[in-house]
């Protein structure tokens, strides 16, 4: 870290968490730098751009304060971090929700975005702010808030209290009711029964209402009975319609698993956890990385659990919005550098400039061909289907190879693993070879049950014994023996249902351009990817003209 001044022209401003002002402090603050001068450096970054040497990380309000003060060449105390654009707004957000003047909606705005840099995982953000998790949860609420609610809170022209009853409304509803709130100054208990009415309104409800036809608690029922109206079509059993409401948005999301590796319901305070991914323009991550992260864990659906969305589905949602950023700038970064005139070093330091682009779109910057990034992701269940698979086709090329079997058997027992020979799969060999049962626990007897074994028999066992072997060699060592033995996987592997009913429709879009598939089913790809899962795993099975044979997805790879 360093600590030296820059001319204010030569430092531009960043992305200030900060977006209300308040007037008379601003006044206050210039003036006092316009007296003083600058006691506390602001932190900034370094930044390549023509006009600028440095971006504010944090201290906007003295970097606008000392603008205002002394103009652009005043020499501003700055502390340099190199940091990368995360990493920056990670230290921005922090550094000014520990402020002691921000409003709840700033802090809210800020927990918000430190959420998204952390996952989503409310518990470590919690911890990172120093805050418990219920004042983490109940300031992430006030982001259902309406715009003009949160400026209204950051005024203090309503409390804290009234803005977390409101979050419980559609916007729409709470800009109508706002002027009244504050004109009115009514108080929370007011707000607290006007939400209680109108926040269950069951015109908006998205789970069947059928049963709520002759419910008790459907205002419209009690309006027939007592002759006055709660509330037209509202339910007054908020713990009832609440439950139905969770009951319909894991359904909603249940049938989305199929298709998407993550799913998930969104809640206030979350929209920083998630980001659309896009090909082109300003967020967009090119069109090779776009296909690779329809693989990735992180890929996926948000089914909306807001007041003025719930129900509603958002397809092709990345929930690592930290690496999503990088993408990002990786391929514009590679963009702005294959734009440039080829010179000898630029010509050296190309190859880098293309691999970060990680699919740049650009016919000026091919787009990567880095195979590691376009996979199927190593699901427990993927992981289970090819370590099978490595089993069964490493016992399928050896085959009745005594020869090879017993130099394989001994490099096992001389390497220390013949503790990892499964015994109950021996014994099933030795069963099914000898025709008698395996005597277990009693080596006089199967002393016996060997010798009685005939010598083509006996010879068969080594092999049997070196299957029971591999059946038992952990991941690590089975590995290795499959490298050493030079297995083509390609030659016992072809496409099928149980690998395809494994793996989300999303991976299928990587597998199919991976192996093939896209290129064979031409103009009909998109009308056979729009199927039902069961349909789609049918239809890429039975790809006409398509040779199956040899074609191998990098993920059942050793």
């Amino acid at each position: 870290m360093q600590q030296l001044t820059a001319p204010l022209k030569r430092i531009k401003l960043g992305r200030n968490p900060r977006t209300y002002f308040d007037p008379k402090a601003m006044a206050e603050l210039t003036e006092s730098i316009r007296a003083h001068g600058v006691d506390t450096p602001i932190i900034v970054r370094p930044v390549v751009e023509d006009d600028f040497d440095f971006e504010v990380i944090a201290g906007g309000r003295r970097y606008r304060g000392a603008m205002d003060a002394h103009g652009e060449d005043f020499p501003m105390p700055i502390v340099v971090k190199d940091v990368d654009e995360v990493e920056a707004r990670r230290i921005a957000l922090t550094e000014n929700i520990q402020r002691d003047d921000l409003s709840p909606a700033e802090e809210a705005v800020d927990a918000a975005e430190l959420l998204g840099l952390h996952g989503g995982d409310r518990d470590v953000t919690a911890k990172i702010l120093g805050w418990s998790r219920s004042t983490l949860d109940s300031r992430l609420a006030l982001l259902n808030c309406s715009k003009a609610v949160l400026d209204a809170l950051s005024e203090r022209k309503i409390n804290i209290a009234h803005a977390e009853l409101l979050a419980a409304l559609s916007k729409e509803n709470q800009d109508k009711v706002l002027p009244v709130v504050v004109s009115e100054k009514r108080s929370v208990a007011d707000v607290k029964k006007l939400v209680e009415q109108a926040s269950c309104a069951l015109a908006a409800a998205i789970f069947d209402k059928a049963d709520c036809a002759g419910c008790p608690h459907n205002s419209s029922t009690q309006a027939q009975m007592f002759g006055e109206a709660i509330g037209t079509g509202n339910c007054t059993n908020r713990s009832c319609f609440n439950d139905k409401t969770e009951k319909q948005l894991e359904a909603t999301a249940a049938g989305l698993r199929d298709e998407f590796q993550t799913v998930r319901i969104v809640r206030a305070g979350d929209n920083n956890t998630r980001v659309q991914l896009a090909v082109d323009g300003a967020k967009g991550v090119g069109l090779e990385q776009a296909k690779a992260c329809h693989a990735c864990s992180n890929y996926g659906a948000a089914v909306s659990g807001l007041p003025d969305s719930v129900g509603k589905v958002y397809r092709g949602q990345c929930f690592d919005t930290v690496c999503n950023m990088k993408k990002v700038a990786a391929r514009i970064q590679a963009e702005k550098a294959a734009s440039q005139p080829a010179t000898p070093d630029s010509a050296k330091s190309a190859p880098a400039a293309r691999s970060a682009s990680a699919g740049s779109t650009s016919a000026s910057a091919p787009a990567s061909t880095n195979p590691s990034v376009t996979v199927i992701t190593e699901s427990e269940k993927v992981k289970a289907y090819r370590v099978k698979l490595w089993r069964k086709a490493l016992r399928a090329d050896i085959g009745m190879n005594h020869e090879l079997a017993r130099q394989y058997l001994i490099a096992v027992v001389l390497s220390g693993h013949a503790r990892q020979v499964d015994d109950a799969a021996f014994r099933k060999f030795f069963e099914r070879i000898v025709g008698s049962e395996a005597p277990v626990s009693n080596l006089p007897k199967a002393i016996d049950a060997v010798q009685a074994a005939k010598e083509g028999s006996q010879a068969d066992l080594m092999i049997a014994m070196l299957f029971a072997a591999i059946e038992g060699l952990d991941v690590t060592h089975l590995t290795q023996l499959c490298k050493a033995h030079k297995l083509e996987l390609k030659k016992h592997w072809k496409l099928d249902k149980e690998f395809l009913e494994l793996i989300t429709k999303s991976e299928m879009l990587v597998l199919a351009d991976e192996i093939g598939i896209r290129a064979a089913l031409g103009e009909t790809f998109k009308k056979v990817f729009a199927k039902s899962k069961p349909e789609l795993i049918e239809a890429l099975l039975k790809v006409e003209g398509f040779d199956y044979e040899g074609k191998l997805p990098k993920v059942l790879k050793f």
